[in-house]
């Protein structure tokens, strides 16, 4: 039998400050990824990142992802804005780690690594990837892009659209010779993919597509001028697909003027060499400059001030920032930089976004290796060329190979549908339905004369 013990007064005291132990459990912050733009390259990097055992943050200055390859179909009215742009929210919604900032970027602090913005406090990063794109660059000529604007954004595009159909609209009602021959010259300056392609555009435009809407406008009416100071278009494409574009441009009734450089972009036109060319309508494509991301690090850039980089997309020095696509120079076995199209900003996007997850993992990288998987570009309807290295295709089916392609490439089912009915209701019966001028007809550029 037990027997109890009795309580003393000290038993029955309680302390009342005395703390239940407490186990400290460390609180495990993810890594933080920023991915300054939204374009192939950013867009390719969040999209690998997501569903990552990581943070992400996309700051884009716009809110839509564009598909830049396309846009010179908006601005001679084959498709519109929404069918080439996409909302970057929503082609990321389903990526629960990923959230999207519209702002722009003002600067980077590498010690404290931190991104500067305009609308927020600075934003703190673990890992950098800087993928802001390239802008014109005008050869140190700033000024001539009030009269040649380029095409880099749905603004650009509709501004160019709205210079061209302007342009059809009071060459209808004008009477001088003088004025009405400027209103209906169009002048691109640049024979890379992007010239040679607008080119083709606003020639299928204006001689056939709105040749029936008028009525003292005739197909034989325009004058299509391409200038590149070059001796050859599309100088990444082997010279036998350079002579075929020639010929097809030509074909199309375009002036193609090799070996002559711009001396001057003004309010009347373009001095071509030492010749004097009244146009209403200038694009220019003939050059680029990447966005201030060497700036931004501290850096010097190269001539068009992109940011030399590592074999592993990282900069000297700075061993979580990484730099990819037209913001980037980077150089491949054979030592030349890499080019400046969407391919190589995708595919680098996805090796960084690897990258960083094999280094968080302690994992070894490898450097960065390009596939190219072929070149194209083409000139108009039914006229394109390819070049796939070994094997070279132009014509149809390059033209159809072509299609087929940028439709794929296009973000979305609804772009991807939407533009591949356009483009066959537009093969069909010749229409450009997306003819819209928008903004006051007065506030288009004047009229420009030789005077």
């Amino acid at each position: 039998m037990r027997h109890a013990v009795p309580l003393t007064p000290s038993d029955l005291v309680v302390d009342v400050e005395a703390k239940p132990k407490m186990v400290d459990t460390p609180v495990r912050i993810r890594p933080h990824v920023v991915i300054v733009g939204a374009g192939f390259g950013g867009l390719a990097a969040a999209k690998a990142l997501g569903d990552q055992d990581v943070d992400v943050t996309v700051i884009d200055k716009q809110n839509h992802h564009l598909f830049q390859p396309l846009l010179y179909q908006v601005a001679t009215a084959g498709l519109s804005p929404a069918d080439i742009a996409a909302p970057i929210r929503s082609i990321l919604r389903k990526y629960s780690n990923i959230r999207v900032l519209l702002d722009c970027v003002r600067g980077v602090n590498t010690e404290n690594q931190t991104v500067t913005v305009n609308e927020s406090a600075p934003i703190h990063y673990d890992w950098l990837i800087l993928a802001t794109g390239a802008h014109h660059s005008y050869l140190g000529n700033d000024e001539w892009a009030h009269w040649a604007p380029g095409l880099k954004t749905l603004d650009d595009a509709t501004e160019v659209r709205g210079n061209v159909l302007i342009a059809l609209e009071r060459a209808e009602i004008e009477t001088d010779k003088a004025k009405r021959d400027a209103l209906l010259t169009f002048i691109v300056i640049g024979g890379g993919p992007t010239g040679v392609e607008m080119a083709g555009a606003i020639a299928e435009l204006a001689h056939r597509s709105v040749s029936g809407d008028f009525r003292s406008i005739t197909p034989n009416c325009s004058r299509i001028i391409l200038v590149d100071s070059g001796k050859r278009l599309l100088k990444s494409f082997p010279e036998s697909l350079s002579a075929t574009a020639l010929k097809a441009l030509n074909q199309l009734g375009i002036e193609v003027r090799l070996g002559i450089r711009i001396a001057e972009v003004h309010d009347r036109g373009v001095m071509i060499g030492t010749e004097l060319v009244c146009a209403n309508t200038i694009v220019w494509a003939a050059g680029v400059m990447a966005s201030p991301a060497a700036k931004w690090l501290g850096r010097t850039g190269d001539r068009s001030g992109r940011m030399p980089v590592d074999d592993d997309l990282r900069v000297a020095g700075l061993s979580n920032v990484m730099v990819i696509g037209d913001t980037a120079t980077c150089l491949d076995e054979g030592g030349a930089p890499f080019p400046g199209v969407a391919p190589v900003a995708k595919q680098q996007g996805n090796y960084a976004a690897k990258a960083i997850m094999r280094r968080i993992e302690g994992q070894d990288v490898k450097p960065f290796r390009y596939r190219n998987y072929g070149n194209m570009a083409t000139i108009g309807r039914q006229r394109a060329i390819v070049d796939f290295g070994r094997v070279q295709v132009s014509g149809l089916m390059a033209w159809l190979l072509w299609s087929v392609i940028h439709v794929y490439f296009l973000v979305g089912f609804r772009s991807r549908l939407t533009v591949g009915m356009t483009w066959l209701w537009n093969y069909v019966t010749f229409e450009r339905n997306a003819r819209l001028i928008t903004g006051l007809v007065d506030a288009q550029p004047a009229v420009k004369i030789k005077r």
